[in-house]
Parts: C-alpha cells; structure tokens; sequence
C-alpha cells in the first residue's frame, strides 16, 4: 500500500484536476476477473476514518459514480466534503470515534483505482482494451485489501445502490467475514428494466463521435456530450415523479418562453447536472461501471437468487425508498425474505426517489445505528 506522487490519469477536460486528496492506495497485484481474464498490477485507492482495533472494521460501498470520500476534508481539488457527511463521522450514526471505517474505490473507476484510463502495460492507456468486469470482481479485488487491512472480518458491511451490490456480494462470496450487513435501495439481480435503462445510456456514450471506440485518451476532446446524455438519462431514473413536479412543474428558465428558444425548468436541471459529472467523470468507467452493475445476479451460478441468499449468515437491516422507481421496493422485499439474518423491510419515505439514500440522511442513519449497535 503506497501514497505515490504520481497516478494514472486519463487527459482530457472530464478527468481535469483528478486529486490525490487524502486517498490511500492497496496494490492488489494480478486479479483474475469472472471471465478468466487476468488484470495484470490492479490498484485500488481507498481512505479510513477512526482507528482499529481488530473488530470494529466497518465496509461503506459507494454508489455508480461516488468514490472512496465519505465524509470530512477531502484534500486539494475534491468538490464535496463527501457523499454521506451527514451519515458517517465523529458522534454520527457511523460514529468514526467507535468504528474503523474503510471505504474502497470500486474498480473500474477512475477516481484511484484501476480503471480504463490507467496505464495499460505497454505504457498506453488502457481504453477500449479495458476488459469486463462484474461486482464479484470488484468485490474480489476489496477481498485483498480486506487482507492487507488486517481486517478478518467486517462488524458491517454497509451499501446503498451499486455499492448494495457490492455489500450483498460480500456476504454471499465471505459469509464468514461479514457480521452486520446493511442493503439499501438495491437488488440481489439486475433487472431487464434497469438493464434497458443502462444500455440507453452505454448506447448515449459510444454513440458521441469523440469516443472513438474508447480511445480518446490521446485526443483534444472526448466524448462529453454523450456522458453528459447519460447523466441526465440516469438523473431522471434517480428522483421521483413527484419531486420533479413539485419543484418545476411547467416552468420556463428565466421567465423565458421555450417558445422564443428558452428552456424548461426541469431540462437546464437535468443539464446542470449532465456538465456537473462530465466535469469529474470518465465516459469509459461509466460504461465499465454501468455494464458492472448490468452484471449484477447473486445467484448466477449459486444455484439461483434463493441458495445465494441462503449462504449469508450476517445479520441484516434491508431496506427500501418508497418514492423509488428505479429498484422499486419489491427488490429489497425479495431480499428481506430471502436472508434469514433480515428482519421486516425496512422503508424510507422521501419524496426524492432513488437517491433518498443519498438526501435522507436522518432516517438512514438511524437504521445504519441500530443495526451497529444491536
């Protein structure tokens, strides 16, 4: 494990500025993935909070396009004070003054950790050479750093999203490593709806003329408009139809008619936040990432959703946004039922859909404490 001066970075505006920050890094050597294939030297970055103490090691997953900053200062460059502040720190629900928090950078990204825009061994960048990778990989590789940490085994395991993936899969793939186990607004499969979803948004990407069948490292531009697509695709799936009604409703931008050339509302929202992650993002780490999460299926090869779920003996807080329609709540009931260590479902109520589990700090805390503490 290394803190180097020097890292993998693709060019180009969408990667600008990609900060070190206070991002350690675990080098996790050749990793054999899912489809045989070995990626050779995998890197993956990933910060701490607190101290351990050889018990009180807790996992936090990120989701799609978060990274391994939870919470605190963040260091040069990075634009939030993290992506569950309110949720993760001194005295809060996952109280860093108790607990050895760890959070990994998934691979496949590009915030650290191995992905398209790292070198590939022959001194180029990695690109449209980038090989496939699934959540039980992504999970292998956090399985080494697991080892380096000393860390034997998790008091929790705690995710929301994809990182619910992530969670779900390590108390599949290491029950024996995995206490406590927190799923929010996830699945234990992908399905065809998101799966449809996601392809619109891969089809967004590949579809820019810039992405130059993902290699765009070397080039003045890169496909920014395609990502930025994607986002606002994306974006759409994570609120609710009623927060998008109530905050805009039929309003036109700055009072001018669309009718004159003017904006809706609702549509220089959705383009605030298409240019937000454009600015901080790489278009083929969304593609591998997305295309991770597709790949999503606890039970493939396990004998089925029902025998995976069987496997884990963690317990298990499962719960659910009911404004969400994206993993609607009949996918955390299937995983309530399904793990013998989970309790009712567990419901979050918010108007923000999908990415309550992002605003509604409050009563994902209170979950995340009772199931620390029980």
């Amino acid at each position: 494990m290394s803190r180097p001066g020097d890292r993998p970075r693709a060019t180009g505006a969408w990667l600008e500025g990609d900060p070190v920050g206070h991002r350690l890094f675990h080098d996790a050597g050749d990793l054999k993935l899912e489809s045989g294939t070995v990626l050779p030297d995998v890197r993956l970055a990933y910060e701490t909070w607190g101290t351990f103490d050889g018990g009180n090691a807790v996992l936090v997953e990120h989701a799609l396009t978060g990274d391994s900053h939870v919470t605190g200062e963040a260091g040069p460059g990075h634009p939030t004070p993290g992506w569950w502040a309110d949720v993760v720190g001194p005295g809060l629900a996952i109280d860093t003054d108790r607990w050895f928090v760890v959070a990994p950078h998934h691979l496949g990204g590009c915030q650290g950790s191995t992905g398209p825009a790292s070198r590939h061994p022959d001194g180029g960048r990695w690109g449209s050479r980038f090989p496939h990778v699934t959540i039980r990989d992504q999970v292998a590789a956090e399985l080494t750093l697991a080892d380096a940490l000393g860390v034997e085994r998790w008091h929790a395991v705690v995710g929301g999203s994809a990182g619910g993936m992530r969670a779900l899969e390590w108390a599949v793939t290491a029950p024996e490593r995995v206490e406590r186990l927190f799923l929010l607004a996830s699945s234990a499969a992908a399905s065809a709806e998101q799966v449809a979803l996601s392809t619109i948004q891969v089809d967004a990407i590949r579809s820019d003329r810039r992405f130059r069948g993902g290699d765009y490292y070397e080039a003045d531009e890169g496909p920014t408009t395609g990502l930025d697509l994607a986002r606002r695709v994306a974006h759409v799936a994570y609120r609710s139809e009623a927060e998008l009604q109530q905050r805009f409703g039929r309003a036109e931008q700055d009072d001018v008619p669309v009718a004159e050339g003017g904006r809706w509302a609702v549509e220089s929202y959705l383009q605030h936040h298409g240019a937000k992650l454009v600015r901080r993002f790489d278009a083929n780490s969304y593609v591998t990432l997305t295309r991770a999460m597709d790949s999503h299926d606890v039970g493939r090869g396990r004998g089925g959703t029902a025998a995976a779920l069987a496997r884990v003996t963690a317990r298990t807080v499962v719960a659910g946004i009911d404004s969400d329609r994206l993993y609607p709540l009949h996918q955390q009931r299937e995983l309530a039922d399904g793990l013998r260590g989970s309790g009712d479902l567990r419901v979050v109520t918010s108007l923000h859909g999908h990415d309550g589990f992002l605003v509604e700090a409050d009563q994902v805390g209170a979950l995340a404490r009772e199931l620390l503490d029980a």
